[in-house]
């Protein structure tokens, strides 16, 4: 054979390769309002970056006809490319291909790009389209998921794992995004279920649709398994790019810098007059958040599940951070069990990736009640606060409002090494409020004069206000490192980070803790 006809056999296959499933397959896709593996890899990574690997490799199944149903590549496209110039390794499922059911190879193929990301400190991001394993190879795809799933753990705080959910994705195959830093899901084109409806139907006898079973509203709203969900696969792309643009290569480097017009000495006098009067009265604390950092610009994570409590990334200063914030918009910023879980989660992946932590605070305290006691507001509670006490990167925590009790603690105080303690003047740090602490202090001279008792706890509250509801107890002890104000806080937090940058703390040396799961 010349080399001119092995070249020409060489482009057939490519071409073959690129068509996955078939023109007619593609065609579908297509009439589905859906796109193939290899154009979401094209929307995610910078034109002409794109290397892949394994593009020849097919299955070795000969049961059940599969002998006839080859197709190079096997259903997952498999490579790397940049994202704004930075190295990331990616998989992309091919539902036109068997359904993107995943096989021995399928798997060996994500395999590969998993163990070069960890070994070249890169990130991945996984694109799933799947039917879940390919039932004809019965044992070799269980044995190809737990390999995936055996490399998303030990990838897990090395690397950064980020998950696309664009189609079907069940059964075992939910496992590796569950194992992986963030997932984005789309609306009305992408599940997550462990067991679908049949199986639902024929165990349980609940009549359930895929959406309400495993839809992005539900993961992201209900169960906490998505973060964001995204109204287009364009949009999905462009939430994979946004959390990238935060985060750094691997556990052992900074989170990239973008430089910003936005001067750090900014004065804010909005933020002198942004709270109530009233102080039971709610207000945004998104708009002391987008008020203060570079360019207003803040990425939420999770903004539809727990929205007690407010997670995401911005920069100060060019400087990248994870931004943690009661929301007294809802449930009047209280910690609950969702809350718990999701700043729990956050503050550990920006520990272990390096991105300095700034608190937001005004929390009267933890949910009361047996539904939350029930579900474990103890355990899940804890989980918060072992995330702030474990954490050595640098911490900035600005008390705007309520510090009550345990929330206190836990919301990044000075007692779990936190590095900066800022407070509002209109801060309240205690155990409770003053209503509550005065009636339970005066209780016996409340009982002992009913006919004055309403004039005399309201002096008794005053009385408490003013000797402990508020910053400078704190501050006398040191708890508080400065009473700022308001409109000096985007300036105070970029001083602090500056002078965090070369922190060095350490935990000590140990297998790993054991956090209340």
């Amino acid at each position: 054979m010349s080399m001119t006809e092995d070249i020409d056999q060489l482009l057939q296959l490519r071409q073959q390769a690129l068509q996955g499933g078939g023109v007619e397959k593609v065609k579908k896709r297509h009439q589905s309002g859906r796109y193939t593996a290899r154009e979401r890899l094209d929307m995610l990574l910078d034109e002409g970056s794109f290397e892949e690997f394994d593009m020849f490799k097919t299955h070795r199944c000969q049961n059940f006809g599969m002998a006839d149903q080859q197709h190079p590549g096997d259903g997952v496209v498999t490579g790397y490319g940049t994202i704004d110039g930075r190295l990331v390794y990616v998989f992309s499922q091919d539902f036109t291909v068997l359904g993107g059911s995943l096989s021995e190879t399928f798997a060996e193929k994500i395999c590969k790009v998993m163990d070069m990301a960890l070994k070249n400190g890169a990130p991945l991001i996984g694109l799933n389209d799947s039917g879940g394993a390919r039932i004809q190879e019965g044992i070799e795809s269980l044995a190809g998921y737990s390999e995936i799933f055996q490399r998303n753990v030990m990838a897990s705080g090395v690397i950064p794992q980020l998950s696309g959910i664009f189609g079907p994705c069940a059964g075992g195959a939910v496992y590796s995004p569950a194992l992986t830093d963030f997932t984005v899901m789309v609306r009305g084109n992408s599940y997550m279920f462990l067991t679908g409806p049949k199986v639902v139907k024929a165990v349980t006898h609940e009549d359930v649709d895929v959406e309400t079973l495993g839809g992005a509203s539900v993961h992201t709203t209900r169960s906490g398994v998505a973060h964001l969900a995204a109204d287009s696969e364009e949009q999905a792309i462009a939430c994979l790019k946004e959390i990238f643009s935060y985060i750094p290569q691997n556990n052992m480097t900074e989170p990239p810098r973008v430089e910003t017009a936005d001067p750090a000495d900014r004065d804010i006098e909005y933020l002198n007059q942004v709270l109530p009067d009233n102080p039971h009265q709610p207000y945004d604390i998104k708009q002391i958040i987008v008020n203060t950092v570079d360019d207003g610009r803040f990425s939420e994570i999770q903004p539809e599940f727990a929205a007690n409590l407010v997670v995401g990334f911005a920069r100060y200063g060019s400087q990248s951070v994870g931004i943690v914030a009661n929301q007294p918009q809802h449930l009047a910023g209280v910690l609950d069990n969702d809350a718990s879980i999701k700043g729990a989660r956050f503050v550990r992946f920006c520990d272990a990736f390096n991105i300095p932590l700034v608190t937001l605070v005004d929390v009267p305290g933890f949910l009361p009640g047996t539904v939350q006691e029930y579900a474990g507001i103890i355990r899940n509670g804890a989980k918060m606060l072992y995330a702030y006490a474990e954490a050595t990167v640098p911490k900035v925590t600005v008390t705007v409002r309520k510090a009550y009790g345990g929330a206190y603690c836990v919301m990044s105080s000075k007692h779990l090494r936190g590095d900066i303690n800022y407070a509002w003047p209109s801060a309240e740090i205690a155990v409770m409020g003053a209503k509550g602490a005065s009636e339970i202090l005066y209780a016996k001279e409340l009982r002992e004069q009913p006919q004055t008792a309403q004039q005399l706890l309201a002096e008794k509250e005053r009385d408490y206000a003013q000797s402990f509801a508020n910053p400078y107890v704190a501050a006398r002890r040191g708890y508080v490192d400065d009473v700022i104000l308001p409109s000096r806080t985007r300036f105070r937090i970029i001083k602090a980070l500056v002078m965090l940058a070369d922190k060095q703390d350490t935990n000590p040396v140990k297998k790993h803790g054991n956090i209340p799961l």
